[in-house]
Protein backbone atom coordinates (compact mmCIF):
# COMPACT_ATOMS: atom_id res chain seq x y z
CA UNK A 1 0.00 0.00 0.00
CA UNK A 2 2.71 2.38 0.70
CA UNK A 3 4.44 1.84 -2.54
CA UNK A 4 1.08 2.42 -4.38
CA UNK A 5 0.60 5.98 -2.41
CA UNK A 6 4.44 6.83 -3.01
CA UNK A 7 3.44 5.53 -6.53
CA UNK A 8 0.50 8.27 -6.77
CA UNK A 9 2.37 11.18 -5.55
CA UNK A 10 5.16 10.46 -7.93
CA UNK A 11 3.00 10.72 -10.67
CA UNK A 12 1.40 13.69 -10.17
CA UNK A 13 4.38 15.56 -9.30
CA UNK A 14 5.35 14.95 -12.77
CA UNK A 15 2.05 15.79 -14.11
CA UNK A 16 2.47 19.18 -12.71
CA UNK A 17 5.68 19.37 -14.56
CA UNK A 18 6.38 20.99 -17.99
CA UNK A 19 8.58 19.18 -20.24
CA UNK A 20 11.23 21.69 -21.07
CA UNK A 21 11.40 23.58 -18.23
CA UNK A 22 11.03 21.33 -15.25
CA UNK A 23 9.52 23.97 -13.66
CA UNK A 24 5.70 23.70 -12.09
CA UNK A 25 2.87 24.46 -15.00
CA UNK A 26 0.85 27.70 -14.51
CA UNK A 27 -2.25 27.21 -12.28
CA UNK A 28 -4.19 28.04 -15.09
CA UNK A 29 -2.76 25.71 -17.77
CA UNK A 30 -5.24 22.77 -18.30
CA UNK A 31 -4.67 19.11 -18.46
CA UNK A 32 -6.42 16.82 -21.37
CA UNK A 33 -6.91 13.25 -21.07
CA UNK A 34 -7.47 12.09 -24.22
CA UNK A 35 -8.89 8.78 -24.32
CA UNK A 36 -10.01 6.38 -27.41
CA UNK A 37 -11.87 3.49 -27.22
CA UNK A 38 -11.10 1.08 -29.32
CA UNK A 39 -13.77 -1.33 -30.56
CA UNK A 40 -12.06 -4.05 -32.51
CA UNK A 41 -14.47 -6.46 -34.57
CA UNK A 42 -16.59 -7.40 -31.34
CA UNK A 43 -16.90 -3.83 -29.82
CA UNK A 44 -20.45 -2.05 -28.46
CA UNK A 45 -20.76 1.48 -29.44
CA UNK A 46 -24.34 1.43 -28.19
CA UNK A 47 -23.64 0.24 -24.95
CA UNK A 48 -20.31 2.75 -24.70
CA UNK A 49 -22.55 5.82 -26.14
CA UNK A 50 -25.33 4.95 -22.91
CA UNK A 51 -22.63 4.65 -20.48
CA UNK A 52 -20.59 8.18 -21.22
CA UNK A 53 -23.74 9.94 -21.86
CA UNK A 54 -25.98 8.66 -19.08
CA UNK A 55 -23.08 8.01 -16.60
CA UNK A 56 -19.44 9.32 -16.75
CA UNK A 57 -20.59 12.62 -18.43
CA UNK A 58 -23.49 14.15 -16.18
CA UNK A 59 -21.00 12.65 -12.90
CA UNK A 60 -17.69 14.53 -14.10
CA UNK A 61 -20.41 17.66 -14.67
CA UNK A 62 -21.66 17.30 -11.21
CA UNK A 63 -17.74 16.94 -10.21
CA UNK A 64 -16.73 20.10 -12.09
CA UNK A 65 -15.11 18.29 -15.01
CA UNK A 66 -16.53 20.50 -18.18
CA UNK A 67 -16.71 20.64 -21.10
CA UNK A 68 -16.52 17.19 -22.26
CA UNK A 69 -16.22 16.07 -25.63
CA UNK A 70 -17.19 13.03 -27.62
CA UNK A 71 -16.61 12.51 -31.37
CA UNK A 72 -16.07 9.48 -33.43
CA UNK A 73 -15.05 8.72 -36.66
CA UNK A 74 -16.17 10.52 -39.89
CA UNK A 75 -17.34 8.54 -42.66
CA UNK A 76 -14.46 10.62 -44.61
CA UNK A 77 -11.40 9.17 -41.49
CA UNK A 78 -9.01 7.21 -43.77
CA UNK A 79 -7.50 6.42 -39.94
CA UNK A 80 -9.04 2.40 -40.32
CA UNK A 81 -9.43 2.04 -36.76
CA UNK A 82 -13.13 2.74 -35.60
CA UNK A 83 -12.83 4.60 -32.09
CA UNK A 84 -14.60 6.83 -29.51
CA UNK A 85 -12.03 9.44 -28.28
CA UNK A 86 -13.56 11.58 -25.14
CA UNK A 87 -11.61 14.67 -24.73
CA UNK A 88 -11.76 15.33 -20.62
CA UNK A 89 -10.07 18.75 -19.10
CA UNK A 90 -8.82 19.09 -15.81
CA UNK A 91 -7.53 21.75 -13.93
CA UNK A 92 -4.67 20.40 -12.78
CA UNK A 93 -3.13 17.40 -11.60
CA UNK A 94 -4.26 16.81 -8.55
CA UNK A 95 -8.21 16.80 -9.71
CA UNK A 96 -7.36 14.05 -11.79
CA UNK A 97 -6.97 11.78 -8.91
CA UNK A 98 -9.58 13.97 -6.67
CA UNK A 99 -12.16 13.20 -9.52
CA UNK A 100 -11.21 9.70 -9.45
CA UNK A 101 -11.88 9.48 -6.12
CA UNK A 102 -15.57 11.04 -6.20
CA UNK A 103 -16.30 8.89 -8.81
CA UNK A 104 -15.90 5.53 -6.61
CA UNK A 105 -17.65 7.20 -4.13
CA UNK A 106 -21.06 8.64 -5.93
CA UNK A 107 -24.00 6.56 -5.55
CA UNK A 108 -25.56 8.61 -8.49
CA UNK A 109 -22.71 7.35 -11.57
CA UNK A 110 -22.33 3.73 -10.03
CA UNK A 111 -25.70 3.38 -10.46
CA UNK A 112 -26.28 5.14 -13.78
CA UNK A 113 -23.25 2.97 -15.01
CA UNK A 114 -24.10 -0.13 -13.21
CA UNK A 115 -25.20 -2.53 -16.46
CA UNK A 116 -22.06 -1.09 -18.11
CA UNK A 117 -19.54 -1.82 -15.30
CA UNK A 118 -21.20 -5.10 -14.51
CA UNK A 119 -20.33 -6.61 -17.94
CA UNK A 120 -18.87 -10.22 -18.10
CA UNK A 121 -15.32 -10.59 -18.64
CA UNK A 122 -15.73 -11.46 -22.04
CA UNK A 123 -18.31 -9.23 -23.17
CA UNK A 124 -16.16 -6.45 -22.90
CA UNK A 125 -17.67 -3.39 -25.01
CA UNK A 126 -14.14 -2.11 -26.64
CA UNK A 127 -11.18 -3.99 -27.32
CA UNK A 128 -9.01 -1.90 -25.53
CA UNK A 129 -8.63 1.99 -23.66
CA UNK A 130 -5.87 3.80 -25.02
CA UNK A 131 -5.41 7.59 -22.99
CA UNK A 132 -2.84 10.25 -23.18
CA UNK A 133 -2.23 13.19 -20.70
CA UNK A 134 -1.56 16.42 -22.25
CA UNK A 135 -0.53 19.60 -21.00
CA UNK A 136 -1.93 22.79 -22.59
CA UNK A 137 0.80 25.23 -24.44
CA UNK A 138 1.99 28.92 -24.27
CA UNK A 139 0.02 29.28 -27.60
CA UNK A 140 -3.36 28.18 -26.21
CA UNK A 141 -2.88 27.39 -21.88
CA UNK A 142 -6.95 27.06 -21.80
CA UNK A 143 -9.45 24.78 -24.21
CA UNK A 144 -11.89 26.83 -26.48
CA UNK A 145 -15.47 26.00 -28.19
CA UNK A 146 -16.07 28.95 -30.34
CA UNK A 147 -19.74 29.95 -29.37
CA UNK A 148 -22.44 28.78 -32.20
CA UNK A 149 -20.20 25.40 -32.53
CA UNK A 150 -22.77 22.70 -30.76
CA UNK A 151 -25.85 24.49 -32.83
CA UNK A 152 -23.96 23.26 -36.12
CA UNK A 153 -25.11 19.80 -37.05
CA UNK A 154 -22.88 19.77 -40.15
CA UNK A 155 -19.49 20.44 -38.38
CA UNK A 156 -16.56 18.31 -38.67
CA UNK A 157 -13.47 18.22 -36.44
CA UNK A 158 -9.60 16.63 -37.02
CA UNK A 159 -7.93 15.18 -33.86
CA UNK A 160 -4.19 15.28 -35.16
CA UNK A 161 -1.17 13.74 -33.49
CA UNK A 162 3.07 14.59 -33.98
CA UNK A 163 5.38 12.60 -32.66
CA UNK A 164 8.83 13.56 -32.71
CA UNK A 165 11.91 11.44 -33.36
CA UNK A 166 13.77 12.45 -29.51
CA UNK A 167 12.89 14.78 -26.81
CA UNK A 168 14.86 17.88 -28.19
CA UNK A 169 12.82 17.93 -31.63
CA UNK A 170 9.74 17.60 -29.74
CA UNK A 171 10.40 20.65 -27.38
CA UNK A 172 11.03 22.71 -30.50
CA UNK A 173 8.02 21.21 -32.23
CA UNK A 174 6.18 23.13 -29.47
CA UNK A 175 8.13 25.90 -29.74
CA UNK A 176 7.22 26.03 -33.53
CA UNK A 177 3.45 26.02 -32.46
CA UNK A 178 4.01 28.26 -29.87
CA UNK A 179 6.09 30.47 -32.20
CA UNK A 180 3.64 31.17 -34.91
CA UNK A 181 2.09 28.42 -36.34
CA UNK A 182 -1.44 28.82 -34.53
CA UNK A 183 -2.03 32.22 -35.92
CA UNK A 184 -1.00 30.90 -39.27
CA UNK A 185 -4.06 28.15 -38.42
CA UNK A 186 -6.55 30.64 -37.65
CA UNK A 187 -6.21 32.93 -40.89
CA UNK A 188 -6.70 29.85 -42.55
CA UNK A 189 -9.84 28.97 -41.09
CA UNK A 190 -8.15 26.30 -38.81
CA UNK A 191 -9.73 26.33 -35.31
CA UNK A 192 -8.15 24.74 -32.50
CA UNK A 193 -10.21 23.81 -29.66
CA UNK A 194 -7.10 22.65 -27.57
CA UNK A 195 -3.53 21.97 -28.30
CA UNK A 196 -0.99 20.26 -25.66
CA UNK A 197 2.08 18.78 -25.21
CA UNK A 198 2.28 14.96 -23.97
CA UNK A 199 3.48 14.46 -21.02
CA UNK A 200 2.11 10.69 -20.88
CA UNK A 201 1.38 8.42 -23.35
CA UNK A 202 2.03 5.86 -25.58
CA UNK A 203 3.28 8.11 -28.67
CA UNK A 204 6.17 10.29 -26.78
CA UNK A 205 7.86 12.35 -27.40
CA UNK A 206 4.74 13.82 -28.73
CA UNK A 207 1.91 16.31 -29.10
CA UNK A 208 -2.23 16.26 -29.93
CA UNK A 209 -4.62 19.14 -30.96
CA UNK A 210 -7.98 18.79 -32.18
CA UNK A 211 -9.57 21.19 -34.71
CA UNK A 212 -13.39 22.18 -35.64
CA UNK A 213 -14.74 23.29 -39.09
CA UNK A 214 -18.13 24.74 -40.28
CA UNK A 215 -18.43 21.21 -42.58
CA UNK A 216 -16.51 18.86 -44.77
CA UNK A 217 -15.98 21.47 -47.42
CA UNK A 218 -14.05 23.44 -45.07
CA UNK A 219 -12.04 21.84 -43.20
CA UNK A 220 -10.59 20.60 -46.68
CA UNK A 221 -10.68 24.41 -48.04
CA UNK A 222 -9.01 25.25 -44.75
CA UNK A 223 -5.71 23.18 -45.08
CA UNK A 224 -5.10 24.40 -48.44
CA UNK A 225 -5.26 27.55 -47.10
CA UNK A 226 -3.01 26.62 -44.66
CA UNK A 227 -0.49 25.09 -46.86
CA UNK A 228 -0.14 27.37 -49.03
CA UNK A 229 0.22 30.55 -46.73
CA UNK A 230 3.05 32.83 -47.00
CA UNK A 231 4.19 32.82 -43.40
CA UNK A 232 4.08 28.98 -43.07
CA UNK A 233 6.16 28.95 -46.31
CA UNK A 234 8.89 30.75 -44.08
CA UNK A 235 7.54 29.30 -40.33
CA UNK A 236 8.03 25.74 -41.97
CA UNK A 237 11.93 26.42 -43.53
CA UNK A 238 13.41 27.65 -40.45
CA UNK A 239 16.41 25.62 -40.13
CA UNK A 240 16.28 24.98 -36.21
CA UNK A 241 12.58 23.16 -37.23
CA UNK A 242 13.40 20.83 -39.68
CA UNK A 243 13.22 17.09 -39.26
CA UNK A 244 10.85 17.85 -35.94
CA UNK A 245 7.91 15.86 -36.92
CA UNK A 246 8.49 11.88 -37.49
CA UNK A 247 5.26 10.31 -37.70
CA UNK A 248 1.54 12.13 -37.56
CA UNK A 249 -1.91 10.15 -37.09
CA UNK A 250 -4.65 12.31 -38.72
CA UNK A 251 -8.02 11.34 -37.46
CA UNK A 252 -11.49 13.00 -39.08
CA UNK A 253 -14.07 12.96 -36.41
CA UNK A 254 -18.14 13.90 -35.52
CA UNK A 255 -19.43 14.62 -32.58
CA UNK A 256 -21.71 12.76 -30.55
CA UNK A 257 -25.42 14.62 -29.83
CA UNK A 258 -24.31 14.17 -26.58
CA UNK A 259 -20.63 15.87 -26.91
CA UNK A 260 -19.91 18.98 -25.06
CA UNK A 261 -17.46 19.73 -27.73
Amino acid sequence: MRNVILNSFVMLAAMTLIPSTGQAAPPDRELYEVRSYLLGDKGDAKAIDAYLKDALIPALNRHGIKPVGVFTNSENDESGSERIVVVIPYSDAAQILATRTALAGDSQYLADAKSYLDREPKNAPYQRITSELLSAMDCMPNANVPEGTLANDDRVYELRLYESPNERLGELKVDMFNSGEVPIFLDSGIQPLFIGQCLIGPNTPSLTYLTVYPNEEARKKAWDAFRAHKDWAVLSKVEKYQGTVSHIDKYVLVAKPYSQM
